[in-house]
């Protein structure tokens, strides 16, 4: 993200400080729109602990983490948040906190092909979409149009989507996961998970420090299939 942007910031800091600007937007609106929609389904299935802490607001300042939203915008990843859910209040139990966790990835999803019709259509047709273009406006290429910065929407939002559905704690696919395995199996599955956010890190750090492309070659063929699948480009 912008960490690989600071020789924009001395040729032309205008153009540095727009990009951050236009990153920004994009994923503080992916991140309200995926908190919400955790607090939404939490509240429709009968828990409501987000509501009583004002969780179900498209506000964003109600869903950002400060240091998260650092993260996010200088790394590329990070988090908001975390909605409160109480699974007592949830009459399916796992089978619910499953359907809640899983809201929030589907939603960034849902909002990302709504905002590609104007491409699949033919209303916008930019340059090129492509997560190559995508890149490019990373390093400091953004131009001014409006279908360059819904197409950084669309990008934030389906990575975000993707990337949180990867089944490590603390990510959103831990707890899908979570409500898919037999009760049986569930307290070996929690400790199994206690490892997530340490492996997580882990693979974080070795990608920023060698550049190993780890998350990368994960998420990225999906990303590249859905970014194609939405906007036809």
């Amino acid at each position: 993200m912008l960490l690989g942007s600071y020789d924009l910031l001395a040729d032309d800091p205008s153009g540095f400080f727009r990009l951050a600007v236009l990153i920004a937007f994009a994923l503080i609106t992916a991140v309200t729109i995926h908190e919400f929609s955790h607090a939404l389904v939490a509240t429709t299935l009968g828990d409501n602990t987000a509501r009583r802490m004002g969780r179900l607001s498209l506000n964003p300042m109600r869903h950002l983490d400060p240091s998260g939203t650092v993260m996010m915008l200088v790394a590329g990843f990070g988090w908001g948040k975390p909605v409160p859910v109480d699974p007592r209040q949830l009459s399916r139990g796992h089978t619910d906190t499953a359907l809640v966790a899983v809201a929030g990835p589907i939603s960034n999803l849902a909002f990302a092909f709504l905002l590609a019709i104007p491409f699949k259509i033919g209303l916008l047709v930019p340059a090129s979409l492509s997560l190559d273009r995508v890149a490019h406006v990373m390093t400091g290429g953004l131009s001014d149009g409006a279908a360059d910065v819904l197409a950084l929407v669309i990008f934030f939002n389906l990575l975000l989507g993707v990337f949180n559905l990867i089944p490590l704690a603390p990510l959103d696919g831990s707890r899908v996961l979570a409500g898919l395995v037999p009760g049986e199996h569930g307290a070996a599955y929690a400790r199994l998970q206690r490892n997530g956010p340490a492996v997580l890190v882990g693979i974080v750090m070795l990608d920023f420090a060698l550049g190993f492309g780890i998350l990368w070659g994960i998420i990225g063929p999906v990303v590249r299939t859905l970014t194609t699948a939405a906007t036809g480009y």
